[in-house]
């Protein structure tokens, strides 16, 4: 059997969004294929082995826990390592470049590619190289002077997922509080032209073997409004399989294949696009190297979509 080091949680802003993705993983890993532990990193950093067998929630320190002071040795003990963690710790490349000087196979997107991912400067910057539509956006941090805003925009953190620290802002007052809202989770920030009459479309990306097995493309439903973290993970919007025009749905997928590859992203990825209804322009939005396994993410639904069970799914991930 294989044996699976599946890590959870870390120093992140989405160490609890983590905590359920790890349930799904769990649920649908296959025991007759793999063999797996289960270690959960808190926020200091500490490393912790999971000796029971309940649903991981966010007190998942509470129970039996056993510390793991060297975590090099004990994950050369396995034959893979999935590290399920969103945002910084994974999705930045931290713990992939650990990895890589240790010589510890691990599944998802190298170092460097997390790291570009992450940070939507970097992302922007390499895509605009090869002409990938994207919305109007500057780049601010904290000692710059900005004049003359065209409202509304939408102000993100450079380096942040699942919506934290996103404000929009229709006036000069709303601006200045959504600055230091965001200046909370990163120094650079990302200011966009809001698109408020938009269509949130998704396309997930899993590699088996060397075939990309691109989804059918996935909307967002959530009455008008912007995705924010609680319409995401308190289940106040829907995701759907999206009944836009088939000519946008065959451009979303040559531009998702295309950014995965030039990206050097490997085994899983989703990228996220914005539909303009009023210019019917199609935008990159963004790409997420280690998306979320929640009850209601997109990421496994889209798979699914494409007559992969969820078992056969995580199968597929952990296998080289």
């Amino acid at each position: 059997m294989k044996k699976v080091l599946i890590l959870f949680g870390g120093n992140s802003f989405e160490h609890d969004i983590s905590c359920k993705s790890v349930n799904f993983i769990i649920d649908n890993i296959d025991s007759n294929i793999f063999n797996y532990k289960l270690v959960g990193i808190d926020y200091n950093n500490d490393w912790y082995l999971i000796n029971y067998k309940e649903k991981i929630d966010s007190n998942w320190k509470n129970n039996n826990i056993t510390k793991i002071d060297n975590i090099i040795e004990f994950a050369k003990n396995f034959d893979i390592v999935f590290p399920i963690i969103h945002g910084n710790t994974v999705e930045d490349g931290k713990l992939q470049s650990m990895f890589e000087l240790c010589n510890i196979k691990y599944i998802g997107c190298n170092s460097i590619c997390s790291l570009i991912c992450y940070d939507k400067m970097l992302t922007k910057l390499v895509l605009e190289k090869y002409n990938i539509p994207q919305v109007p956006y500057i780049i601010y941090n904290k000692n710059m002077k900005l004049d003359n805003i065209e409202y509304p925009v939408i102000i993100k953190p450079c380096k942040c997922g699942s919506s934290i620290g996103i404000t929009v802002a229709y006036n000069k007052k709303e601006f200045k509080k959504g600055i230091k809202k965001a200046l909370k989770y990163d120094k650079k920030i990302i200011i966009e032209k809001y698109i408020k009459n938009n269509r949130e479309l998704e396309c997930a990306i899993l590699k088996n073997k060397k075939r990309l097995i691109i989804s059918d493309i996935g909307e967002i439903i959530n009455n008008g409004k912007w995705y924010d973290y609680k319409r995401k993970y308190v289940n106040e919007s829907k995701t759907v399989i999206s009944d836009i025009d088939k000519s946008i749905k065959e451009q979303i997928k040559k531009y998702s294949s295309f950014i995965f590859n030039i990206l050097e992203c490997d085994k899983l990825s989703r990228i996220d696009f914005l539909y303009d209804l009023d210019s019917n322009k199609l935008y990159f939005n963004e790409i997420n190297t280690m998306p979320g396994f929640t009850e209601i993410s997109m990421y496994p639904k889209l798979i699914n979509n494409e007559g992969i069970s969820f078992k056969d799914m995580v199968t597929r991930i952990l296998s080289q």
